[in-house]
């Protein structure tokens, strides 16, 4: 975990805008029309709508989409009682998690009330305003009191997310681990450390997954809840279904589970070597755990542990529940957030931790082996596959049981809508995918003697997308396979320089000298050039040997390039190659071209390279709608690229009359529709959404798209070769995972088009 200095802290809230959080108006406000619609008189209509009917406050306000984060500071993180005011840096925080998370809007709001009444008057007060209440750091017992009498009197979703966070999260991680253990939740023993709020809620929680109350033995600070202990409240007796008092180190003795909920520190060596086979230990506190990580495991090889903290394997964070929950409850207009739907939330979590790792997320933790065991019984905080995973279920849940009121039908289109928010949900990279896995390729992935391109030949295979051609030295590439453990479904190893391959080699040789005789080549350096393994994947390419073909991960571009054009040349009637990268974002995909290989073309070249752009975007299903970029807007200012940019567009308007194109035209312009239409109504891109930025140079390109991959938050596609005969395609230097796999869905496309 990396250490946070107090000044560092201090500084990240304080720099700039002060706090975490800002309101961002979702309409438009820059003219007098605007604000007249925004408040007065505009306002007057929805505002009668609503007086008719309060249901129609989801249709004309933000309610449906706004939660409330409501504390008043009583029980804040592992500060304790600090005040509302000490708390509401805690608040604007879970704010921001709920909206990078789920797309929730959120006002943190810190009540100056420690008498349940008082609070649970003033939030009832305010309620009208919000779709849903998330309770935050409220002391026990009063938490208790507070959540049911807001859940009973509200009809809206009310969660004490401190309580059932944490429930929801650790039994998905139980029933994961005892899966692992093979054992049965009705059989096992179950010791839990503390008696708060948060552990009340588990224990319950996991009472309802099955675990008898004769078999879970809590403590809290006085000792075992048991039968003859008074002063008991009615939480805390709802647990004394014990006879007789015990304390810690003997419950722990043959115990199955552990459960900290308290305080650092409380569970010794011993007591974990008393366990029973493959003991669950989760130990939750905050920072230092009941038993120290490292501890654990030199005590226990057969342990499954998981912790609170984000340096050890199975972190319990309650991000992993709360706004996925809310995200489902919220957008079927649920009434309450009951049992069924936590429990389909636990359920769901629980089964994604199963499912294969994305890359970016293994990336994300700087770990390459993260798969469903025991260091993995739940999903990591960053799988962005939560929310289309446990939103639906809850939702699901809430119209089983009968507390929706407004039910979803198309449950496809709602998972897509859910990807979307999060700028996941991009047609086009959905459609590659599909259309790749329709009919797979081979594809040649030049480099296999490098852990990231064989990752991604793994992935390629197991999604049905390719079948991996591996190039490089047999025993180095199956070394790499068996030290990180990588399974592939079916593929096959080549190594163009050993002897098996010779005949091969001298076959390809002969014939790539027939293409280059009269262009330098010799026969006998055709033959040897075989040996190099990008000019040997794009000869089984161009042989029929291969599909496709991906390399440059650790190649110059032009290395790829040269070898590509020397060998399989461009498409008939194409005489200059482009790249285009594609970058997905939330408005849709943006496709930029030429970023990678034209210096400085003509006009000439300019229209060739867009027409040749648009045919290719066609083939994702795209309709192009084209701007010419430039520093110029139609004529304004003078100079070369503005007039060649100018030219190379009459050219357009010319040979391809039927394509959306028009320039030069500054890149602002063409990405704000508003402003073309104010200022240029006359352009054909006016009232468009352009898709589609040509670049005058390579400078202009290559810079332009390098400072929007790295200055947003977008996935990248690139560099698509546009122009060549068949499918062999350059990758980045140093691109990830992630990365690979969608240029190899590009390829494996590619060849299917050609």
């Amino acid at each position: 975990m990396a250490k946070i200095r107090k000044q560092d802290a201090l500084d990240y809230h304080a720099t700039g805008r002060p706090g975490k959080i800002e309101l961002v108006p979702t309409k438009p406000y820059s003219t007098p029309r605007d604000l007249s619609l925004a408040y007065s008189p505009g306002v007057a209509e929805p505002c009668l709508k609503i007086a008719e009917n309060k249901e129609d406050s989801y249709k004309y306000t933000a309610k449906g989409n706004l939660v409330a984060v409501i504390s008043n500071g009583t029980a804040v993180l592992g500060l304790g009682d600090i005040g509302p005011e000490a708390s509401k840096p805690v608040m604007e925080g879970k704010g921001v998690l709920f909206k990078i998370f789920a797309d929730i809007d959120v006002f943190d709001i810190e009540i100056d009330a420690t008498d349940p009444d008082k609070f649970v008057e003033t939030v009832k007060a305010i309620s009208p305003t919000f779709g849903g209440i998330n309770l935050e750091d409220i002391k026990a017992p009063e938490a208790f009191e507070i959540e049911r009498r807001l859940k009973e009197e509200l009809d809206i979703p009310v969660m004490h997310d401190d309580q059932h966070g944490t429930a929801i999260i650790s039994s998905a991680a139980l029933l994961n681990a005892l899966e692992i253990a093979k054992k049965n939740i009705k059989k096992v023993k179950i010791v839990v450390s503390g008696a708060g709020a948060s552990a009340i809620s588990c224990a319950k929680l996991y009472h309802a997954l099955g675990a008898p109350l004769k078999n879970i033995y809590m403590f809290d600070s006085k000792g075992l809840l048991y039968s003859g202990r008074t002063g008991l409240d009615k939480n805390k007796q709802f647990f004394a279904d014990h006879d007789k008092e015990l304390d810690l180190e003997g419950a722990m003795k043959g115990a199955d589970v552990f459960l900290g909920l308290s305080r650092g520190n409380v569970v010794s060596k011993e007591m974990i070597a008393s366990m029973k086979k493959n003991p669950i230990v989760f130990a939750l506190a905050n920072p230092d755990p009941e038993i120290a990580y490292n501890t654990a495991m030199s005590v226990r090889k057969d342990i499954i542990m998981a912790t609170g903290r984000s340096d050890h394997p199975n972190q319990v964070n309650n991000v992993l529940g709360f706004p996925f929950i809310f995200r489902g409850a919220l957008d079927v207009r649920a009434t309450t957030i009951n049992e069924e739907m936590k429990l389909a939330a636990v359920k769901a979590i629980a089964s994604l931790a199963k499912e294969t790792i994305p890359e970016e997320v293994i990336e994300a933790y700087g770990d390459k082996s993260i798969a469903f065991g025991r260091e993995q019984i739940i999903p990591k905080p960053l799988d962005q596959r939560l929310i289309y995973y446990v939103a639906p279920a809850v939702a699901r849940a809430a119209m089983d049981s009968g507390v929706a009121r407004k039910p979803i039908v198309d449950w496809e289109r709602y998972e897509q809508e859910l990807m979307s928010r999060l700028g996941l949900g991009n047609k086009l990279l959905r459609n590659l995918t599909l259309k790749a896995q329709s009919s797979p390729k081979r594809v040649v992935f030049a480099e296999a003697d490098n852990y990231k391109i064989l990752k991604a030949a793994q992935f390629a295979s197991e999604e049905g997308i390719a079948y991996p051609i591996l190039l490089g030295k047999s025993a180095r590439i199956q070394a790499l396979i068996d030290e990180y453990g990588l399974e592939f479904t079916e593929f096959e190893i080549v190594d163009p320089k050993s002897e098996e391959e010779e005949e091969r080699r001298i076959r390809y040789g002969k014939e790539f000298f027939e293409r280059r005789k009269r262009k330098g080549f010799t026969e006998f350096e055709s033959i040897q050039v075989m040996r190099e393994r990008n000019h040997f994947g794009c000869m089984m390419v161009e042989m029929g040997d291969a599909d496709a073909m991906i390399s440059g991960l650790t190649r110059n571009y032009r290395d790829v390039v040269r070898p590509a054009l020397q060998t399989v040349g461009t498409e008939k009637e194409v005489n200059t190659l482009a790249g285009l990268y594609i970058l997905l974002t939330k408005r849709g995909p943006l496709f930029l071209a030429d970023t990678t290989v034209n210096m400085d073309p003509n006009a000439e070249q300019i229209a060739e390279i867009t027409q040749n752009v648009a045919k290719t975007i066609r083939k994702f299903r795209v309709v192009p709608k084209i701007a010419l970029l430039s520093y110029s807007n139609f004529g304004s200012s003078p100079g070369q690229d503005a007039k060649k940019m100018a030219e190379a567009t009459r050219l357009l308007h010319e040979q391809a009359p039927n394509l959306v194109v028009d320039g030069e035209l500054q890149a602002n312009f063409a990405l704000d529709n508003e402003l073309m239409m104010e200022k240029f109504s006359f352009s054909v891109l006016a009232n468009k959404q352009v898709n589609t930025l040509i670049f005058p140079n390579l400078s202009a390109g290559n810079i332009g798209y390098k400072l929007l991959q790295e200055m947003t938050e977008v996935e990248s596609v690139g560099p698509v070769l546009v122009g060549l005969r068949k499918s062999i395609h350059v990758i980045q230097m140093g691109s990830s995972v992630r990365e690979i796999i969608n240029m190899v869905k590009v390829a494996v496309v590619d060849a299917q088009n050609k």
